[in-house]
C-alpha cells in the first residue's frame, strides 16, 4: 500500500470514518526484495513501543511508528506452511510496562455470507448464535466475537472495561452491503462489560448490545458477556412430553407473577429475592395452589422498574435485578421438575426512548419508523418497531425463539397486540398513515405476527402463544392456513370488563345488568379464550380485586369467592394475578411485597383455600376443561332469571354422562328449594360450594344425595330441588 494512501486511511480510521479496518490493520502479504513477506500493522493510540512476537519461533521484531496517531508496522517473514499467521503483539505503555496480546485483526470472522443473506431476508431464526457477544475459541485462542447491525453508521467500535472504554482501540469491520459490523477480540471472557461506540456524521454515542445476553443492574447500562451454554438442565422429562401436551384440551390455570414484588426478603424489604430464592418459594406456592403454569411479567432487561418490564431495552437479557441468566434457568428448570409450565410476557409492540437502547441506534430510525405518525406511541412515550424491515422482524421473531431455545420457556404472551394491528390505534384523525390499500390495518405487523406464530409452533411443538388483544379482530387464535393470526390463545378482555363491571354493582342492582354476564356466551367459542384477571385490573386507582367488590366485609369475600367460582366454571382457560387469590387489600405496588401477613386471618385463608380447591376441581373434572372452545362443552339451563340474579348451566366432557351442574346466586339472599332442570333422573352430589365453612363462608348448601324428580323445569323432563347459597356457587355432579 502506497504511503500516501496508507496515511489517508489512517486519517479516516482516527476520525471514525473507516468502514473496514481489516484493510489497514492486521497481517497483510507484501513483497520485499522479490520475496513474500507479512506487513503486520496495529493501531495502538496509547502505546509507546510495540513488537511482533513470532508464535512459532518466539522471535521478537520491533514495530516502527508510521503515523503519529499510533499506527505501528513490522515486516515479518511469511511461512508458507501456515494458513493463518500466528503471532502476538507486545506493547509498552504506562511508563514502559510491557504486556502481550493477540491481534484482533488477525482472526477470521464468524459471520458467513450465508448468515448475512439470511439476516438480510429476515429468516435467520438462530441469529442470536452469531450476533451480539459470542464466546469463541480460534486455534486455541479464547475470546469474544462481537457483531452488531448498524448499516448507517460511519464507524462502530466495541468499548468496555478491557480497553478503558476507548473507541480508538477496537474499531469493527463493516460487512457491505448488509450493514453488520464484526470483530473478534481475543483474551476476553464471561463477565466482560462492553458497549458499542457508534459514529455518524461526526456524532459519537454509545449503545448497549441489542443481542446482549446479560447487562449490569440498572441504573447501570453496560452489556455483559455471558455464556448461556454452561447450565446443566434437569427437565428432560418435561421437555420430551411437552410436544404431546395438548394444552387446549387440558386444564390451564396461569398464576401471573411480577418477580420483584411477589415476595421480598424478610430482613430487608427494599431488596429483591434472587431467581434461585424465588424458584423454591414460588414452586412450593404454585404446587400448593394447584396452578398449572406461572406467567411472568417481562424479565427481559429494562431500565425503569416502574415500567414493570414492559419497556424493554435488552430483549435477549434476563434482567440482572434477580441474579444471573443461569439463576433464571434454575427457576425455569425447577418449575419443570415439578410439572409447572413457564410463560413469559413479551413486548414486540414498542420500545422505550432511552439513549443507550434501540432508539435511533445507528444515528437513524433503524428499528423504528422515522415518521412519528408510524413510529411513536403517543400514550406510552415509546417507539413502534418497523415490522416491514426484514432485519427488525428477524430480530424479534428470533428473540421469541431464543427464550424457548435457551431458557426452555413454554409459552409467550404477546403484550398490546391491538396496538400492533391498527395503524390508527389511539390516534386522532390525521395522525396516522393508511396502508397501501387505504386501510387502517398494519399489514407489516400482521405478516410479522403470523410468521412469529408459525415459527414458534413449527420449531417448538407444544409451546403456547397468547395474544393480549382487546378488539373484535377475527381469527386471532385461528391457524394462519385458515386466515387467522395463528395464536394458541387470546385473552378475553370483553368477558373481563363485563364481568368486573357486573360484580361492582351492588347486588340489589344486578338484576338490571343481567345481560353483562350472559353476553359472553354469545361469542365464547369464536376464539380460544383465556379468562384473565391480570395485573392491569389492580393498578392505576382501580384497587385490589377484593376492594373492588361491593358490600360489607362478609359480602366482599363472598363476592370474590363467587366471582372466582363463576370464572373457573365458565368456558375458557384461567389467569389470575398474584395477591388476588388470598385477597390482598391494597392495590398492587411493584415496589413492595404482597401482603402475605393477611394470611393470619381466617377470611383470607378461606379465600386462598377456595381458589386452591377450584384449581383442583378444574384439574379433576374434564367437563370443566375438555371443551373450553367448543359449544359442545356448555349448555344453559336458565339464563333468564334476572329478577333473582341466578344462573344455572351445564359443563360437559366427551362422555355425555360426564357433566357438571353449576348454579350461581349473585345476591346475598339464600335460594332454598330452588328448582332447576337437569338432563337425567339420577342422584346429584354437591362437589363444590363457594359458601363452605372451609372458605370462611356461611356453610349454606346441599348435603350428599340430591335426587332428581320427574318434574319438568326449564324445558327438561327432570329437575332437582337444591339450595343456592347467598353470593355463592354450587357445583353438583351426577352419580354414574
Amino acid at each position: 500500500m502506497r504511503t500516501s494512501v496508507l496515511l489517508d486511511k489512517v486519517g479516516l480510521l482516527v476520525d471514525g470514518q473507516y468502514e473496514n479496518p481489516f484493510e489497514l490493520l492486521g497481517p497483510h502479504e507484501v513483497e520485499v526484495s522479490g520475496r513474500k513477506a507479512l506487513a503486520v500493522r496495529a493501531y495502538l493510540p496509547q502505546t509507546e513501543q510495540a513488537w511482533v512476537v513470532d508464535g512459532r519461533h518466539e522471535i521478537t521484531r520491533p514495530m516502527r511508528r508510521i503515523h503519529p496517531a499510533g499506527l505501528f508496522e513490522a515486516i515479518c517473514p511469511r511461512s508458507e506452511d501456515e494458513s493463518r499467521p500466528r503471532y502476538k503483539l507486545r506493547i509498552a505503555e504506562n511508563g514502559g510496562e510491557k504486556r502481550d496480546m493477540h491481534d484482533p485483526y488477525a482472526f477470521p470472522h464468524l459471520l458467513s455470507d450465508y448468515d448475512l443473506h439470511l439476516m438480510g431476508e429476515g429468516t435467520h431464526w438462530r441469529c442470536y448464535e452469531k450476533l451480539g457477544a459470542q464466546l469463541r475459541t480460534i486455534d486455541g485462542v479464547e475470546g469474544v466475537n462481537f457483531a452488531v447491525w448498524a448499516p448507517n453508521a460511519s464507524s462502530v467500535s466495541v468499548v468496555g472495561d478491557f480497553n478503558a472504554w476507548d473507541g480508538r482501540r477496537h474499531p469493527m469491520r463493516k460487512h457491505i452491503p448488509s450493514g453488520f459490523w464484526e470483530l473478534f477480540v481475543p483474551g476476553l471472557s464471561e463477565g466482560t462489560l462492553y458497549k458499542y461506540q457508534i459514529r455518524r456524521h461526526g456524532q459519537i454515542f454509545e449503545k448497549c448490545d441489542p443481542f446482549a445476553f446479560g447487562a449490569e443492574v440498572p441504573p447501570q447500562t453496560a452489556s455483559k458477556v455471558i455464556d448461556l451454554n454452561r447450565y446443566h438442565w434437569h427437565d428432560s422429562t418435561w421437555m420430551l412430553n411437552r410436544p404431546q401436551a395438548k394444552w387446549l384440551e387440558k386444564p390451564l390455570a396461569m398464576y401471573e407473577v411480577h418477580l420483584g414484588s411477589w415476595r421480598r426478603p424478610g430482613d430487608d424489604p427494599t431488596r429483591w429475592l434472587t431467581y434461585r430464592d424465588l424458584a423454591h418459594q414460588l414452586v412450593e406456592y404454585v404446587q400448593e395452589m394447584g396452578y398449572t403454569h406461572i406467567e411472568l411479567l417481562p424479565v427481559s432487561e429494562h431500565p425503569l422498574s416502574a415500567s414493570w418490564g414492559y419497556q424493554t431495552v435488552g430483549y435477549y437479557a434476563a434482567t440482572s435485578r434477580y441474579g444471573t441468566p443461569q439463576d433464571f434457568m434454575y427457576l425455569v428448570d425447577l418449575c419443570h421438575q415439578h410439572d409447572i409450565g413457564v410463560i413469559l410476557d413479551w413486548v414486540p409492540a414498542h420500545f422505550p426512548r432511552d439513549g443507550h437502547g434501540l432508539r435511533r441506534f445507528d444515528g437513524t430510525a433503524l428499528y423504528e419508523h422515522e415518521d412519528p405518525r408510524q413510529g411513536e406511541h403517543r400514550d406510552w412515550g415509546t417507539h413502534i418497531f418497523n415490522y416491514g424491515r426484514n432485519e427488525v422482524s428477524n430480530y424479534l421473531i428470533s428473540n421469541a425463539l431464543f427464550w424457548m431455545d435457551k431458557y426452555h420457556i413454554d409459552g409467550i404472551r404477546v403484550d398490546a397486540v391491538a396496538s400492533m394491528l391498527y395503524l390508527d390505534y389511539s390516534r386522532e384523525d390525521g395522525d396516522w398513515i393508511p396502508n397501501r390499500y387505504g386501510g387502517r390495518e398494519n399489514l407489516d405487523a400482521i405478516r410479522f405476527l403470523k410468521e412469529f406464530n408459525e415459527q414458534v409452533h413449527l420449531q417448538f411443538p407444544g409451546a403456547l402463544t397468547i395474544a393480549e388483544e382487546s378488539t373484535a379482530w377475527a381469527g386471532v387464535s385461528k391457524p394462519t392456513y385458515l386466515g387467522g393470526l395463528g395464536f394458541s390463545l387470546k385473552w378475553n378482555m370483553g368477558w373481563m370488563n363485563d364481568t368486573l363491571r357486573y360484580m361492582r354493582h351492588e347486588p340489589i342492582h344486578r338484576k338490571y345488568h343481567h345481560d353483562e354476564l350472559t353476553f359472553s356466551l354469545i361469542y365464547a367459542f369464536h376464539e380460544n379464550f383465556v379468562l384473565p384477571f391480570s395485573h392491569d385490573e389492580v393498578v392505576h386507582g382501580k384497587g385490589s380485586m377484593l376492594d373492588q367488590m361491593p358490600g360489607d366485609l362478609w359480602q366482599k369475600f363472598a363476592n370474590l369467592r363467587l366471582l372466582y367460582s363463576y370464572m373457573w366454571t365458565h368456558p375458557g382457560k384461567k389467569l389470575l394475578f398474584m395477591g388476588g387469590d388470598f385477597g390482598q387489600w391494597l392495590e398492587w405496588n411493584f415496589d413492595t411485597s404482597l401482603q402475605w401477613d393477611l394470611l393470619q386471618w381466617e377470611s383470607h385463608q378461606g379465600l386462598k383455600r377456595c381458589v386452591a380447591d377450584l384449581n383442583q376441581l378444574y384439574r379433576n373434572e374434564p367437563a370443566l376443561h375438555r371443551y373450553d372452545f367448543d359449544g359442545r362443552g356448555f349448555e344453559w339451563i336458565d339464563c333468564h332469571n334476572w329478577e333473582e340474579s341466578t344462573f344455572s348451566y351445564i359443563r360437559k366432557a366427551e362422555d355425555p354422562n360426564d357433566f357438571l351442574l353449576i348454579c350461581a346466586n349473585f345476591t346475598p339472599v339464600p335460594r332454598p328449594r330452588f328448582r332447576v332442570g337437569v338432563p337425567t333422573l339420577t342422584t346429584y352430589d354437591e362437589i363444590f360450594n363457594s359458601d363452605s365453612k372451609f372458605y370462611s363462608g356461611g356453610n349454606v348448601g346441599n348435603g350428599p344425595g340430591n335426587v332428581a324428580e320427574g318434574i319438568c323445569a326449564h324445558g327438561r323432563p327432570a329437575s332437582l330441588e337444591i339450595t343456592i347459597p347467598p353470593l355463592g356457587v354450587t357445583v353438583l355432579k351426577p352419580r354414574r
